[in-house]
């Protein structure tokens, strides 16, 4: 278990109805490791997230519309993230838009939770032709 600071954010805990899907997802994405702990329970890290935590097994999602938190990723280029999430089965659920401070889109993981991914640099000309080539 990475190191405590005191009352701050250290674990997280989501939803999770495909944790075969779910687990696969989030390391060819994100390059999360993880320990199962039995069917019920998989534990999630990465070693500069600077959170850890945990999918249970679960029929619910965490959504915004049900009024879950939003967990919100940063990335130094949003076009290609959001590839990565598409290619290993995410769903695009709010395409990219901009807010005070960058640009942002939501997608559902495989269990259909949702989360955000956000930057503040704008798309290099590499990344807008290949989001164009693709339209």
């Amino acid at each position: 278990m990475m190191k405590a600071f005191h009352e701050k954010i250290q674990y997280l805990e989501l939803p999770c109805s495909k944790m075969d899907a779910s687990k696969s997802f989030f390391k060819k994405v994100f390059s999360w490791s993880f320990t199962s702990y039995g069917e019920e329970y998989l534990a999630f890290k990465s070693a500069d997230a600077g959170i850890e935590g945990g999918f249970f097994k679960s029929d619910q999602q965490a959504q915004t519309k049900n009024g879950s938190a939003l967990v919100v990723f940063y990335s130094r280029d949003l076009e290609s993230t959001q590839k990565k999430i598409i290619d290993h089965g995410g769903n695009i659920v709010k395409d990219t838009f901009y807010f005070p401070g960058g640009r942002r889109f939501h997608f559902y993981d495989p269990s259909e939770n949702e989360f955000a991914v956000w930057s503040d640099l704008e798309p290099t000309l590499k990344s807008h032709l290949r989001s164009t080539k693709n339209t």
